[in-house]
């Protein structure tokens, strides 16, 4: 699994799959009582994106009320309205695979370019600029905004915390632990960074001034892919082998194991019900838990959709990317 995962992070084989769609599985007691707790069925959509094959990756809720991705293979930023009207703009750097995208405290959008080694920041107005990562090949994958009023970023390759000003001046810092891949980040309840060590079996933490802590996972050979910051002040994050758990800011876990372990749980964020939702992209669904582990998990309306990156839209509903069928879903809690 690991040596897909690694594989599926290099650009000749992005769209490899690491799971086939797992045979259904029968619930463990446990996770059925949880699963059976507080169950609500949510209505799922979905919109083809104008340009296919897309690939879209990241997903962020915009300054503008739209919802703003990212499309991996065709090299453009996407923009769709909660009624659902598209507009893409191509990306400068040509195959330069953007990757995560987050809205700054300028009131642009900012996003990763995983293979142009670029941070490019875009207007609401569609205007694209760049900025070259010092470090080469670095492949940047995760982006969130800090307390600071910077960008902070993951360097999968590079094995580096980077953070960039919105006047584009980039800092580095070089991880403690070698070949981790560090994926995802999100500013934490506490003023610090957090992000997610999948090679690494743990979580790491960076403050503002650029000191990194990092705390291994309890379950041996965890990977932690998607994190939050949870309704609960807590981390929330996804493990890509069958879990999803949550850290407080010093360093306590508790998992939650999901039905199938095969599931391949990946984005995470926090919807309007105050509950964490996250996607399972091999066994092709989208799932809620409660701060008490509480899960509930919903099959997408296209099969093997491939669900991605998850994100709350400013009209209460969770907005997800389809990796595989080049799609936006939109999730009504």
């Amino acid at each position: 699994m690991k040596l897909c995962f690694k594989l599926k992070l290099m650009p000749q084989h992005r769209r490899i799959r690491c799971h086939f769609p797992p045979a259904p599985r029968l619930a463990t007691a446990a996770a059925a009582k949880r699963m059976a707790e507080s169950r609500r069925i949510p209505t799922i959509s979905e919109l083809p994106i104008p340009t296919s094959p897309a690939t879209p990756i990241g997903i962020t809720a915009g300054p503008d009320g739209a919802m703003w991705f990212t499309e991996n293979f065709a090299n453009k930023i996407g923009r769709v309205t909660t009624a659902g009207l598209f507009t893409e703009y191509t990306i400068p750097t040509t195959a330069s695979e953007p990757a995560h995208i987050t809205t700054g405290p300028d009131g642009a959008l900012w996003f990763t370019e995983a293979v142009g080694n670029k941070i490019g920041r875009i207007t609401t107005s569609g205007t694209i600029t760049e900025y070259t990562i010092p470090t080469a090949d670095s492949y940047p994958w995760g982006i969130a905004p800090g307390p600071d009023g910077n960008l902070w970023f993951v360097e999968t390759v590079g094995n580096k915390i980077g953070r960039i000003t919105p006047s584009g001046t980039i800092t580095e810092y070089a991880l403690p632990t070698s070949d981790v891949y560090a994926m995802r980040i999100t500013p934490g309840p506490d003023g610090n960074l957090w992000f997610t060590q999948p090679l690494g079996n743990s979580i790491g933490r960076i403050t503002t001034s650029g000191t990194i802590t990092e705390f291994t996972v309890p379950s041996s050979g965890a990977m932690p892919i998607g994190i939050t910051t949870g309704p609960d002040g807590k981390l929330w994050y996804t493990d890509a082998n069958g879990k999803i758990g949550s850290l407080t800011t010093s360093g306590t876990f508790t998992e939650y194991s999901l039905t199938d372990p095969d599931s391949f749980p990946w984005g995470i964020t926090v919807g309007s019900d105050n509950n964490l939702w996250f996607v399972e992209q091999s066994a092709n669904n989208v799932a809620s838990s409660s701060i008490t582990g509480i899960i509930n998990e919903y099959a997408m309306p296209t099969v093997v959709s491939g669900p991605f990156d998850i994100a709350a839209g400013p009209d209460d509903n969770l907005w997800i990317t389809e990796d595989y069928v080049d799609k936006i879903a939109i999730v009504t809690p």
